[in-house]
């Protein structure tokens, strides 16, 4: 009998779900294979009463699970996209990147359909200061409040009185079966999400051929490249959750289309380029993009 294949998980009921679900497409792509969660608490679960950005970012998400892949606890590890450091740790690769879901941020309101609807003054929350530049940007009127905790935390939280309206992944909601609670969506151009939302990623130890082998059915190579685009416009920026960056990258007739942009979450300020490219260089469409961005003035931004 061959050794059950274990994926390293937070305990989130969305990080299950996405765990669950590469669990499921490696027993479809490979019958016969036992596939077995190991479900972990980091240390950004554990904090929540302070913003990410002040306590590290959401690497905190990961630490731990890649501690379990080190020691060989577990074979690999489910991540969303966006929470991924944008350079890994020696000994760790990306195994996989699963088919991108919606990459949209999701307005959530008990009493207003839309961001534009939303009466003066209203008190938003989230704790993304991506999200928070580009609602100061659209909304300089909003009072922006930090919102942690998983999905369902933050619902409770929406539907007790404490905001009026939340921003939240449109993909999350939707993996959860909470659709419903999408009042409307934000999406590109207006609109752009973080690096790699909507899209999973399946870490694994840098040279494990064997676990390769059996992920490379999992493996979407549009996404990947759209996202590398993206995450290599953030890596050139230096970018982390202290920085408020966007990235959206799609396939186009010509190759690749990446939107980016860079903003500052106390006044509102965006910076934004954008570029084509070949779908087999976005490393290098994501770093042109970048330094287009520094010399329209993002490095004010980005305090340099």
């Amino acid at each position: 009998m061959t050794a059950p294949l274990r994926i390293a998980t937070r305990k989130s009921a969305l990080a299950l779900w996405q765990a669950e679900h590469v669990a499921a497409l490696l027993r479809a792509a490979h019958p016969g294979l036992t596939v077995e969660l190991v479900p972990m608490t980091t240390r950004g679960d554990n904090i929540l009463d302070r913003p990410l950005a002040d306590i590290g970012g959401k690497g905190l998400f990961l630490k731990e699970l890649e501690v379990a892949l080190a020691r060989r606890q577990a074979d690999i590890a489910v991540h969303s996209f966006k929470d991924v450091p944008m350079q890994l740790d020696d000994g760790f690769a990306i195994g996989a990147v699963l088919e991108r879901a919606d990459p949209a941020d999701a307005f959530v309101s008990v009493h207003c359909a839309h961001l534009d609807t939303l009466p003066q003054g209203a008190r938003v929350g989230t704790s993304s200061l991506r999200r928070q530049a580009q609602l100061r940007a659209r909304r300089p009127d909003l009072r922006l409040a930090d919102l942690r905790g998983n999905v369902n935390t933050r619902l409770a939280k929406l539907d007790k009185g404490d905001y009026d309206a939340i921003v939240l992944a449109c993909a999350g909601l939707e993996r959860l079966g909470l659709a419903e609670r999408i009042r409307s969506r934000l999406e590109p151009p207006h609109w752009l999400p973080a690096a790699g939302q909507g899209a999973i990623a399946v870490e694994l130890r840098a040279g494990d051929a064997h676990t390769l082998d059996l992920l490379a059915p999992l493996h979407d190579a549009a996404t990947a490249s759209c996202v590398a685009a993206e995450r290599a416009l953030t890596r050139h920026l230096q970018g982390s959750c202290q920085v408020p960056i966007a990235a959206f990258c799609i396939e186009t007739e010509i190759g690749l289309h990446l939107s980016g942009l860079v903003g500052d979450a106390a006044n509102g300020r965006l910076v934004r380029a954008q570029d084509d490219g070949q779908s087999e260089a976005p490393e290098a469409l994501g770093e042109r993009v970048a330094r287009r961005l520094l010399e329209l003035g993002a490095g004010v931004l980005l305090g340099r």
